[in-house]
């Protein structure tokens, strides 16, 4: 870590909140990141966010194509049937060159390193949703209240 005559930074908590590839693995690689260089972090997963820790779900992320400036490509063509699909095997296959592992692998590893996780109660609730529907990696289901005691001292990060 660089040192810039800042204090380090020691904790970070980071919101995930979007449900796509390109929304949830920026998220991994900051934790992971984080507790490689031995920060403490966590993970608040929300709205369409948790769909990366709920068991049926983790393992059918996709590339979002329609209204996505980020892959320089029209609404109308985003539309077309198959796309998120060529477009979620392209970047998945991106990955795997580079030995970034599956949402599913990542999450386990970065829960094995330290991290916490955490589902958004809210939302939890909003999409009927119960503590079984989880992936075993999640701590706890907990409100915002209570994020936001947990992250006391941590740099915010919102994805």
């Amino acid at each position: 870590m660089e040192n810039t005559g800042n204090e380090p930074i020691k904790k970070v908590s980071i919101i995930v909140s979007k449900g796509s590839l390109e929304g949830i693995y920026p998220a991994l690689i900051m934790a992971n990141g984080a507790r490689m260089e031995g920060i403490d972090a966590s993970m608040f997963f929300t709205f369409f966010g948790m769909d990366a820790v709920i068991e049926k779900r983790m393992d059918y992320i996709k590339v979002a194509t329609v209204g996505n400036p980020g892959l320089h490509m029209s609404t109308i063509v985003g539309m077309i049937p198959g796309m998120s699909a060529f477009a979620t095997k392209m970047m998945k296959k991106e990955m795997e060159k580079l030995d970034i592992p599956p949402v599913r692998e990542f999450i386990t590893m970065i829960h094995d390193a330290g991290c916490e996780i955490y589902a958004c109660k809210a939302s939890v609730e909003m999409f009927h949703l119960a503590k079984k529907d989880f992936c075993k990696e999640v701590d706890d289901i907990i409100s915002v209240g209570q994020f936001y005691e947990k992250s006391a001292g941590a740099q915010i990060i919102f994805t």
